[in-house]
Parts: C-alpha cells; structure tokens; sequence
C-alpha cells in the first residue's frame, strides 16, 4: 500500500516525489489537494501435479510403467488493484496548531497516544491510518472528510456557491 498526497509542493508521499507526475484525479477542481491510495492486487498462485498418463500395472501388482505426471502453476487475481483519491487539507491549511488539534482529536477517540506537539510525525500519521480505516481509507494522510468529521475543518455552508 502506498499513501500519496499532492498538492503544490513536493513533500513526502506528494505522487510527483515518486515520479508518476500525478497530482490530483482527473477534473480536480483548481487550488484542492488530494491524496492517493493504492492497494496492490493479490495474486494467488497454485502449483499442482497433474496425471498425464496413469500407471501401467500388471495382473500380478509389478507396476510396468510408473504414472506420468506434469507440473502446472496457475495465476489469478484474487482481488484487483485498487486505487483511491481524496481530497486532503491543503500545506497552508495544515499549521502547527491545526496538527496539534487533530493529536487532541484523536487523542480523545483513543486513536493517539503521544503529547500534542504539532509536527505530523510517525505516531500521528499512525494515529490517522487507525481513525480513517473504519471509513474504509487505509492512509497516514489526513482526508478532508476525516478533518472535517474531526471538527478541524468548517463544512462548506449549503448555500454558498
């Protein structure tokens, strides 16, 4: 699995760092951030012996020919790649206090365990990985839908164009 994050810089996890020049989905809409995940496919493979020619036995059990077998090995995809976009907060949006917020936030859901310091470090991008899983997203990148359902992030007003 592999947690991206593009917006106008290149940071850690940006999908331009790894040289995709990806930096959001297609139709994006200008000035949003967005992030990728993508979970690998899983492939099965099966290694079977397969009887090409069964064994030639006489009356009196001496077997005259042994069976003849070959190896087969098959591939299937178990289950297909898959790739997710979200939209992130944007670098200017995520401030030393807006990370030091969403420590408390999470914190407080007993997802986090360190002290509120505000640098999105190892421990805090595990903390987001723990919350955003039961929303179906496995990323230490920080959603917007995750922020805002935090109370990090206002929600657009309904009448706002």
């Amino acid at each position: 699995m592999v947690a991206l994050s593009a917006c106008d810089t290149v940071t850690e996890g940006d999908s331009r760092a790894f040289g995709d020049g990806t930096a959001a989905p297609p139709g994006a809409a200008p000035g949003t951030c967005w992030g990728r995940n993508v979970t690998p496919a899983v492939i099965e493979t099966v290694t079977q012996q397969v009887m090409m020619q069964p064994a030639e036995v006489l009356a009196d059990g001496t077997v005259q020919r042994p069976a003849l077998f070959k190896t087969e090995t098959l591939q299937r995809i178990v289950t297909p790649r898959r790739e997710t976009w979200f939209e992130t907060p944007c670098p200017a949006q995520m401030t030393p206090e807006l990370v030091m917020s969403l420590q408390r936030a999470l914190a407080a859901r007993g997802q986090y365990h360190g002290s509120a310091h505000g640098e999105m470090d190892r421990g805090t991008r595990a903390a987001v990985r723990r919350y955003q899983a039961d929303q179906g997203l496995d990323s230490g990148v920080l959603s917007l839908t995750a922020a805002r359902k935090l109370g990090l992030i206002a929600l657009p007003r309904p009448d706002a164009e």
